[in-house]
Formats: structure tokens, sequence, C-alpha cells
């Protein structure tokens, strides 16, 4: 109901908030009474619409039955015309004379008996055929077909000569029989046919329009708007009626069956659906016109109890609406209906609570801004969107920008967060505000681009979401403090990754010297490989701590030459060679001959392919194949480094190639300084090249870098 009413305002533009109510309360009423009566004249209509049609269908099928009844009485009527003009003498003399008058007298015997054809037979074989109107319509092969039904049926038969013919009804008797042969016998058929004719009778005797459809022909037919009546009563095998809009009829069709179970013809009686309707229509015209009185009645009364209810409430809306605009020193009406008295006192009393409520959040507004005003770190909140509703002045001057600005926008796009390596955006992949909407508090590291140009660092600590607010605190941090908690993490790492090789190699001094004189002489080579392995990892870390700091200086200089990366692979091969061969692992080479050379620097792409062998063999296990590889794409050239092992984690495909980024925890030996994939991803820039890392389809662990083809 709420639904339709809302429909209807809207159809005739009728805005509640903006209609008063002297208007709405009768409209309201006006369109209920009328959804009533509507509602009451369509079920009306459609249970009249209903009784009609079955009233109309029992009409078409009593009248479709009666006709099939008529048919059988005419049937009967035709075996008794058959009987008797077979014993007529006159007939039976012309008969045993072989007159040439036979013919002229089976005629008016048909005629007179009101029969379409009549024959005489003798045992099989037709003697003499006449019709009524002397058109011949029947022809010597159509009395045969007449004639197998009539010895498959017995004295009286139906049967469908053609689909050009119509259906017939017949009855035979014997004129002249001899008892000693039975084909000598004569016997008399006539036949009434089902046409227009008997059509016309049939609607005399049942007061209706009756078809007569040849079975043959039905078949043969198109489909037409008969056609599903037919259809539905020969597959019910006794009738079926229905409703034809197209042809504003109502129809009943009755299969006619002969005695052996064979479709011979259908009787459709039809009746004009205008009788029914017309009843239907005067009703609705009678609805209506109540609707319309009852409407106008409706109105009036309505506009009478809309004065009475309509002032009270005009006067309570305009004292609600000075109260909305701030004026709490207007007080308001009571008086009113129940109701609305209930309401306004309701409304003074908020009005009292409010005034009371509003000073209170005044004073306390102003010590909040006090206290945000005197903090040193820049405070800013947030609603649920994200939008920032409050910028304390230290928060502003750290952005550069003022605080007014800053409302209403997006805090992403006040604070410019930097996107990081993958170019994701801090608000879109790791905010710490939505992170800590789920974990109550968070915090972040970010660096926010000042609008005068200057990158800054901040620790942005946010609380969690309540009543759709939430308060992030803003701490800047200066360089000098970014640089010394990378001096202490670079230092603790240096210091960790050098005790451990330096411990392995003072064990093995400590038992080459106790047992120098007496140890066998494997047991010292093995101390003394194991002295070589330590001393090549600290010349490895060493190499690599100031080849990075080479390169953050600048000092990292590319030659451009032109190099074959078979050579590179090779000489890789001589360098790295006795690494893998400590492991049992096995190096295989696969660079097509045809691959065109790349432009670069040979010494520092040998040290990009040593350092990806070395961590290749570092996480790939022992007795397993590494692999190098390469193929020419558009201008450039593909290379790559496989292993057999685990590979990098999702979670680390986005730091791996960091300065000072380290593997898995739970590596095979000793880590590193975290700066050998990093020292390659450098040279490969430098090359104006680009390096990732994935995962193959046979499940091995690839690093593939591109190279610019020497021009």
């Amino acid at each position: 109901m709420l639904n339709t009413l809302q429909t209807w305002l809207d159809k005739f533009a009728l805005d509640p908030e903006k209609t008063s109510l002297r208007t709405l309360l009768p409209a309201i009423n006006v369109v209920l009474v009328l959804l009533v009566i509507i509602g009451i004249s369509i079920s009306g209509v459609g249970l009249l619409r209903k009784l009609a049609n079955q009233q109309g269908l029992a009409q078409v099928q009593l009248a479709g039955a009666s006709a099939r009844e008529e048919l059988r009485r005419f049937s009967e009527d035709a075996s008794k015309q058959v009987r008797s003009m077979a014993a007529d003498v006159t007939l039976r003399r012309v008969l045993q004379e072989r007159s040439t008058d036979l013919l002229s007298l089976l005629r008016r015997a048909c005629i007179a008996a009101d029969m379409d054809s009549c024959a005489l037979v003798r045992g099989d074989v037709l003697m003499v055929h006449a019709d009524r109107d002397n058109s011949e319509a029947f022809k010597d092969e159509d009395w045969a077909g007449v004639l197998t039904a009539a010895r498959e049926q017995g004295e009286r038969f139906s049967a469908v000569p053609s689909a050009l013919l119509p259906p017939v009804m017949g009855a035979s008797a014997v004129v002249a029989a001899d008892a000693n042969d039975a084909m000598q016998t004569v016997r008399l058929y006539a036949l009434r046919n089902y046409d227009a004719r008997l059509a016309t009778r049939l609607r005399e005797r049942v007061g209706m329009p009756v078809l007569l459809i040849n079975y043959r022909a039905f078949n043969n037919a198109v489909v037409d708007d008969f056609t599903r009546l037919n259809s539905a009563a020969l597959s019910d095998g006794r009738s079926a009626a229905e409703r034809i809009d197209k042809q504003d009829l109502f129809a009943a069709s009755f299969p006619v069956f002969a005695s052996t179970g064979e479709a011979i013809a259908l009787i459709v009686a039809e009746l004009p659906t205008d009788v029914s309707d017309a009843s239907t229509r005067v009703l609705t015209h009678r609805l209506l016109f109540t609707a319309v009185l009852v409407g106008a009645l409706a109105m009036g009364i309505s506009l009478l109890l809309a004065q009475l209810v309509a002032q009270p409430v005009s006067d309570l809306t305009y004292a609600a609406t000075r109260l909305a605009q701030g004026d709490f020193s207007t007080s308001i009406p009571t008086r009113g209906p129940a109701e609305i008295g209930v309401l306004a006192r309701t409304m003074e009393n908020m009005r009292r609570n409010l005034v009371e409520l509003t000073g209170t959040l005044r004073h306390r507004e102003a010590e909040a801004r006090a206290v945000l005003g005197g903090t040193i770190e820049g405070v800013y909140a947030v609603d649920k969107l994200r939008r920032i509703t409050y910028l304390n002045p230290q928060g502003a001057r750290m952005l550069g920008i003022n605080a007014e600005d800053a409302i209403g926008k997006f805090c992403g796009d006040v604070l410019k967060p930097c996107v990081d390596k993958l170019g994701n955006r801090p608000c879109d992949s790791h905010c710490p505000i939505l992170q800590a909407r789920l974990n109550n508090n968070a915090q972040a590291t970010e660096r926010l681009q000042i609008n005068d140009g200057r990158v800054t660092s901040a620790v942005i600590t946010s609380a969690g979401l309540v009543d759709g607010l939430q308060v992030q605190v803003m701490r800047d941090e200066t360089e000098l403090e970014a640089i010394r908690r990378a001096r202490d993490s670079v230092l603790a790492n240096i210091s960790h990754e050098f005790r451990t090789p330096l411990a392995a190699q003072l064990a093995s001094i400590e038992l080459l010297l106790d047992g120098l004189e007496h140890m066998p002489v494997q047991q010292t080579r093995e101390l003394v490989q194991s002295l070589e392995r330590s001393t090549q990892r600290l010349t490895a870390l060493i190499d690599n701590l100031l080849e990075s700091v080479r390169i953050e200086a600048g000092q990292l200089s590319i030659r451009q030459q032109t190099v074959a990366l078979s050579d590179v692979a090779d000489e890789a091969q001589v360098l790295v060679g006795p690494l893998l061969a400590q492991r049992n692992q096995q190096l295989q080479i696969d660079i097509p001959e045809e691959l065109p050379n790349v432009s670069g620097d040979e010494v520092r792409l040998t040290q990009v392919l040593v350092n990806l062998l070395a961590n290749a063999s570092k996480f790939a296990p022992e007795n397993s194949i590494v692999r190098v590889g390469a193929e020419a794409l558009e201008n450039q050239v593909c290379a790559w480094v496989e292993d057999e092992g685990p590979g990098v984690p999702e979670e680390k495909l986005s730091s791996i190639f960091d300065r000072f980024s380290r593997g898995p925890e739970a590596e095979p030996e000793a880590g590193g300084l975290g700066l050998g994939l990093w020292i390659v991803k450098s040279i490969i820039d430098r090359h104006g090249g680009t390096i990732t890392a994935s995962r193959t389809a046979d499940n091995r662990t690839r690093f593939s870098f591109t190279l610019p083809v020497s021009t």
C-alpha cells in the first residue's frame, strides 16, 4: 500500500516534504478509498468474467454434445430409411427386370429418404450409384472405400472417402438375397454427408452455429485458431472447450468416431463472446461511477478533518524550524490533539536539554582545542570515508597547508604519501587507518610529499574508530634520525654476518693447533678447506659491502661495449665452478649461437651472473641442476638463471631486490648482508634493463633479466 501511494505521489510530482498537510491528508484519503474501490472492482469484474467464461464454455459444450447426439439419431433414422427403401416392391421388380429405369428410380428413392447418395451392390460389385443433386461427386473409387468401411462396421457405418469429400454416415439393407450364392445378394447402401446442409439442420436443433470438419482435411490443413482446440478434443477422446479471443468466440470441439475407433469428423460449436462481455462492461461502468462519487465524498470529508489537524501541526512545524536554525529561545506551542500535545511537550523538554547540552559541549570543545593546540605532534581526525574533519596547527605546519583547506578532503590527498617500489599507493595497500579499524590501533612510517616540494618521513599512529571518528597522531622524523637507524641496522647486520665466518675460522685454527703434530692428513685438509671457505665468505661479504658503497656514492661506472652473453656465462662458470662442486651441483648453459650481442660492461655482467649463480647454488638442493638460458626478444635479449630451490615467498616478491633484504629465515646455510640481489638490480638498471623473480611451470625458481641489443 505504501509503495502504491509513493508511486502515485511520484506520478503527480507531489513532494510530501513540500506539500501542506491540508492537501496531503485529503489526497491520501481519496487515494486509499479509490484503491479499495478499484481493488473491489477489479476483483468483481474478474470474477464476473470468469463466471461469464464458464457459462459460455458450458453452453458451447452442451450444444456440441447435443449435436453429437443428433448425429446418432440421424444415423438411426438413416438405418430405418434404408430398410424401408430395400423393402420397396417396385425397386425389387425393376432390379429383377434389369430395367434401365433402375438409376432414376434409385435417385428418386434416395431423395425421398432424405439421403445424399445411394448405391446397389451385388456381392462386392458396385452395380449402380446415384447422388441426390446428380453431381456425381462420389466416384467408383470413393464407393470402394465406403463399402470397405461398411463391411468392417456392419449395417450402420461411418467413413471418410477422401480429404476432398465430406465424411459420411450410412446404412445398408438386403434388397434381394440368394441363399445359394452370397455373391449374388444385392444390398442397398444409403449415405448422408457431414456437410453444410447437415450442419444447418444441427444448428436448428441445438440453437447455435455448428461446424462439421473432415478429419482427414484437418490433419492436412494449416494451423489456425481452432487447431489447438481440435487437437485437445482428439487427445481427450471426448471433448474440449476454450475461449478463442482472436475470433471473439467460445468454441467446443467433439470428435466423431466410427465403431472401429477411427476418427471420422469433428463437431465444433461456436458462441460469440459479445453476449457475456456486455454484462461485464455494464458492471465496470457502474463501478467506475461509484468510485468517482465515493472519491468526491471522501475529499470533502477529508478537507474538514485536515483543517482540525493541520493548524496545530503548522504551529509546531514553525517552532521546530526556528529550533533547528539555532533559535533555542522560541517556545514550543502545546495545544492541539492529544498526540500532537504530547509531541509538543516532548519537544519543549528537548529544547531545554539542548540549551544545557550546547553550553557543555562548547566548553569541552574549547578545552580540547587548547590541549590539541599545545601538543608538538600533528593531530588530525577522519570520518568513516577517511575525510579529514579536524587538523591541529602543528599538523598543518608539518604539511605546509592551511588547516581550513584540509577539512572535508580525503586524507591521502592532503598527506600525499609516496608510492612504494611497485607503484602501490599506501592508501590502497597498507593504510594504518584501515588497519586500526581491525586491530584498534596501528602504526606506519610514511614518506610524505610537502607542498614546497620536500619529502619528509613521518610516523603515523592511528587509533580505532569511535562514533564515526578516528584520530591519528603524526610525528616528524628528521633526516638525522633516519640515518641513525639505517646506520644501526647496517652495523648490526655486518657484525652478525662477520661473526659467523670468523667463528668458523677460529674453531678450525684451534683444532689445527691442538692436532697439528698427530692429526691425519685428510682431517687437516678438511680444516684448511673450512678456513678457505670462511675466508672466501668474508671476502664476498666485504666485496658486496664495498660495491654497495660505490653504488650508493654514484661511483659505479658502466662501460658500453659489445658483449656476447655466451662469453659472460663461460667466465661465470669458471668463477662459480668450485662453489657448485662443493654441493655436487651441475651447471647447464643453453645459450643459442645465433643470439645477438648485447650492449654493456662485460665485467659487470659477469658479476651479475656470478651473484645469481651463487644465490641459486645457495638455495638449490645438493645434487641438483642449475640452468642458464637466454633468448632474443624485440630489441632486447632476455637471460635467466633457474634452480630447483623452494623459490621466493610471495610476500617477499615486492622487496627481494631491496638493499639489505634477506631471504627466508630458514636458509640452507648462513645468510648474507642482503646486498647481492640489490647489486645485481643496480647493475641491470644502469644497463637500461629489468630483472624479475618468478616460478616456472615446472616448479623451478627463475631470475630473469633483460639487456638492450647492441646496435
